[in-house]
C-alpha cells in the first residue's frame, strides 16, 4: 500500500520525502520494524517511540510517522510528521488493513464490570445461532473458532485492526469488543466505526490511571461521543451515569433496566446456583448465570441482540443455552458439600455483587471470602474492598493476587485498614495464595460456600516482574483429591 493511503486522515502537518513508495507493513514497536515497513513513533507511558526511530531505520524502516521530528534521518527514508502521533497511529492501522471495521457489526461495550461476561456470550450466543463472529475480549481473541492470547484489554490498534481484518477475510459478519476506559484515552479505538455501543456501570476501579472519579467517567463518556448517528447507544439506565453517557450523542439510544421503565427489562423470578429464572420485555426465560449483576448483562445481550436484528424469542432461546464466562461465579463443588466459587471480582462493587448474591442463594449457609488486591494499582479500592468483605462474609481470608512489585505485606496491610475492630476477629492474613485457599477449604463448615475472588479466568500470579503459573481450578482439583482419598 502507498504511504500516501496510509497517512489519510492522519492529521499529518509535513511530509518530507516521496509519500508515493510502498509500505510493506505498519508497526510501533522498533522490534517488530522489517525493510519497507512504516514506524510510528508513539509517547507511551513507559517509553517514547521516538528514541527508537534511529533503531527502526537502522532495520530497514521505509517512512517514519512521528509527532516530534527527529535531528538526522537518512536520504532516502520517508518522514511525516503528526499533531498527534498516537492518533495517527490508530487512523494509519485503519487505512492499512482496509477498514475492517466498516464491514463487520463490531459491537462494543464499556463499563466497570460486566464487559467480559457480555461479550463472551454475545460471541457464544450468535455463534449458537450460526453466525460467524470474532471477539475481542479480557480473555482472549477469537477469529471465528481461532484463539489467540490477550494481554491487555484493549490492544493496540495495529492488533485490533488486524484481528478486525482476519475476521473479515475469515467471512466474520460481527465483532464483539471490550472497550477499556484506558483504551479510549489511548485512542486506541479511534477510526473504529461500532455499530453499537453498550454501557453497562460505573464504579471505583483504575483511579491509580485517571486520577479521578469524574476524568474516569469522561474517558467513558469519549467511546458514546465518538458514535455515529447510524449507530446505536445501548445504555443501562439504572447506573446513574448512564444518562450521562450519551448526553450529546449522536447515536439513537436504547435503554435497559432492571428496575424501572425502559426500552427493555427484566425482573428476576427465582435463582438458585443452577440458575435464574428471568422475566425480560414479558417473556420469561431461564438462564444458567447466577446473581443480580448477571441480570444486568443478560439483558444488556438480549437487547443487543435485538437491536442486531435478532428476534426476541430467538434470542431468548439462545440465551437460555449459555454458559457463564470463565471465572465467573465458577462454582466448583468440593467435598462435604463445600462450594468453591472463582469469580474475577477485584472492585468494591463487584465484590459487593458476588458476596450479596452468594448470601441470597444461601442464606443458611457459612459464607467465607477469599481475596487480595492487585499491586502497582489503585491502592484507594484496597480499603474498600475489606469494608464489603468484613460486612457481608461470616469469614475472611487475606491474601496475595497480583502483587506486581509491590510487597504483598504492604498490600495486605493496606487492605487491613478497611476493618473495623469487630471485623478483623474474623480475618485471617495469609500472603500465600495456594495456602490460603488450602486454608479456606479445610477450615470451612460443611455445605459452606467459599468464594475466591480476583483471579477468576487467569491462571498465572506475576509477583515482582515474574509470571508464574497459579491456575486455582487446578489448586481445589488437587486439594479436593486429597481430602477425598483421605476420607
Amino acid at each position: 500500500m502507498k504511504l500516501t493511503q496510509i497517512l489519510e486522515g492522519c492529521g499529518i502537518t509535513a511530509v518530507k520525502g516521496d509519500a508515493r513508495v510502498d509500505i510493506t507493513g505498519i508497526t510501533c514497536d522498533s522490534r517488530s520494524v522489517a525493510p519497507g515497513s512504516l514506524f510510528i513513533a508513539v509517547k507511551g507511558a513507559a517509553a517514547d517511540g521516538h528514541r527508537f526511530i534511529g533503531s527502526a531505520v537502522e532495520k530497514g524502516a521505509a517512512a517514519i510517522l512521528c509527532q516530534e521530528e527527529p535531528e538526522n534521518v537518512p536520504e532516502g527514508v520517508i518522514l511525516a510528521v503528526a499533531s498527534d502521533s498516537r492518533k495517527a497511529l490508530a487512523f494509519a492501522a485503519d487505512n492499512f488493513y482496509g477498514h475492517p471495521s466498516r464491514k463487520l457489526e463490531l459491537v462494543g461495550i464499556t463499563g466497570t464490570n460486566g464487559k467480559t461476561t457480555t461479550v463472551t456470550l454475545l460471541y457464544n450466543l450468535f455463534r449458537g445461532l450460526g453466525y460467524n463472529c470474532g471477539l475481542l475480549s479480557t480473555i482472549a481473541n477469537y477469529v471465528g473458532t481461532r484463539r489467540s492470547e490477550t494481554v491487555n484489554t484493549t490492544a493496540d490498534p495495529i492488533t485490533i485492526n488486524r484481528l478486525l481484518a482476519e475476521m473479515v477475510e475469515a467471512g466474520c459478519g460481527y465483532c464483539f469488543m471490550e472497550v477499556s476506559s484506558i483504551g479510549v484515552e489511548q485512542d486506541r479505538v479511534a477510526g473504529l466505526r461500532f455499530r453499537a455501543g453498550i454501557f453497562s456501570n460505573l464504579t471505583h476501579d483504575h483511579l491509580d490511571y485517571h486520577g479521578t472519579f469524574a476524568e474516569y467517567l469522561r474517558c467513558k463518556k469519549l467511546f458514546f461521543d465518538g458514535l455515529s448517528k447510524e449507530a446505536a447507544a445501548i445504555i443501562n439506565i439504572d447506573d446513574k451515569n448512564g444518562r450521562v453517557m450519551v448526553q450529546n450523542c449522536a447515536a439513537r439510544v436504547v435503554t435497559y433496566s432492571c428496575r424501572s421503565m425502559a426500552d427493555h427489562t427484566c425482573r428476576m423470578m427465582e435463582e438458585s446456583f443452577e440458575g435464574m429464572l428471568l422475566k425480560i420485555d414479558g417473556r420469561e426465560a431461564w438462564t444458567r448465570l447466577i446473581g443480580a449483576h448477571n441480570a444486568y448483562n443478560v439483558l444488556a445481550i438480549y437487547s443487543t441482540a435485538v437491536e442486531l436484528g435478532i428476534s426476541p424469542e430467538e434470542a431468548l432461546v439462545g440465551l437460555s443455552r449459555l454458559e457463564s464466562a470463565p471465572g465467573r461465579l465458577e462454582n466448583i463443588p468440593g467435598p462435604r458439600g463445600i462450594s468453591a466459587v472463582i469469580d474475577y471480582a477485584h472492585t468494591p462493587d463487584a465484590l459487593e455483587n458476588v458476596l450479596t448474591t452468594l448470601r441470597s442463594i444461601a442464606p443458611e449457609r457459612q459464607l467465607i471470602c477469599l481475596f487480595g488486591c492487585g499491586g502497582d494499582r489503585d491502592r484507594t479500592k484496597r480499603p474498600e474492598m475489606a469494608a464489603v468483605a468484613g460486612r457481608l462474609a461470616d469469614r475472611i481470608i487475606v491474601t496475595s493476587d497480583n502483587s506486581r512489585t509491590e510487597r504483598t505485606e504492604d498490600i495486605l496491610e493496606d487492605i487491613r485498614k478497611g476493618f473495623s475492630a469487630k471485623q478483623l476477629a474474623k480475618c485471617l492474613f495469609i500472603a500465600d495464595r495456594r495456602e490460603a485457599i488450602r486454608t479456606a477449604i479445610l477450615t470451612a463448615d460443611d455445605k459452606a460456600t467459599v468464594l475466591l475472588a480476583g483471579k477468576g479466568h487467569e491462571t498465572y500470579q506475576i509477583i515482582g516482574t515474574e509470571k508464574r503459573h497459579f491456575d486455582e481450578r487446578e489448586v481445589l482439583e488437587e486439594l479436593f483429591n486429597n481430602l477425598q482419598r483421605e476420607n
